[in-house]
């Protein structure tokens, strides 16, 4: 991982859960990250303590990543404090559980704006700079029910599966440039969304167990130091699908 320190990083949704693990252990490879929050300052800024009791630089930047003009001030503000971002890791998602009764329009809307359009705004803020240092990482973090049924609803299916295409489709047009693009889909990992209702047990993965945040971490990091990966989705679900 030689080739992450120095690189500077910006986590979306990075104060709790995979966010969270992610940046620590981007802050452990030698980067400098910047935390994106909307609403947990406190969560976010113990994290960059966390960072920078370990001798690394950190920030942490408040915006609502669905929002263009709030992505625009949040990367120029990253970039004063940090520098040039390297690496991008599209984190910030929500979950809200809805029946197919019970699903709204305005539900739908917000869960591809959170979900899907995020990952769009900032790819597009950060990837010209990218193209002109010729090398740049970018991770989104999708879902195993962008494949499968998944427990949320199908506007939540519609977001992630959406989010693999996207990671698809810059990954085919910025090879040439020294940047890699991929994904890592998650089931029923030991965050908040889980414990607030998505699964109350484990029992129907195969290995036993919840996954967890760190493990996420640990495919994130592998992409981040990959140059030959790219337009790639790692599945993480403890046996219980196969890509």
């Amino acid at each position: 991982m030689a080739e992450l320190s120095g690189r500077v990083a910006l986590i979306t949704g990075g104060s709790r859960g995979i966010g969270r693990a992610v940046a620590i252990s981007l802050a452990e490879a030698g980067a400098a990250v910047a935390v994106n929050f909307r609403e947990n300052a406190a969560d976010a800024d113990a994290v960059v303590d966390l960072i920078r009791k370990a001798g690394r630089r950190a920030t942490a930047v408040r915006a609502d990543v669905s929002n263009g003009t709030e992505v625009t001030a949040m990367v120029a503000a990253v970039e004063r404090e940090l520098g040039p971002i390297d690496m991008l890791v599209n984190n910030a998602g929500i979950g809200l559980i809805r029946s197919i009764e019970e699903l709204t329009e305005e539900v739908f809307d917000e869960t591809i704006a959170v979900n899907l359009k995020s990952a769009f705004l900032c790819t597009q803020a950060i990837v010209a700079g990218m193209r002109a240092r010729k090398w740049g990482r970018i991770v989104n973090i999708s879902s195993g029910a962008a494949r499968g049924a998944g427990g949320i609803g199908p506007h939540y299916n519609a977001s992630k599966a959406g989010l693999e295409g996207l990671t698809r489709g810059y990954a085919a047009r910025l090879v040439k440039d020294g940047i890699t693009v991929n994904a890592v889909a998650p089931s029923l990992i030991e965050t908040d969304m889980v414990r607030s209702g998505l699964a109350s047990s484990p029992a129907r993965i195969p290995l036993g167990r919840f996954g967890t945040p760190e493990e996420c971490a640990q495919i994130v990091l592998m992409l981040m130091g990959n140059a030959y990966m790219t337009g790639q989705t790692v599945a993480l679900s403890g046996g219980m699908s196969f890509i």
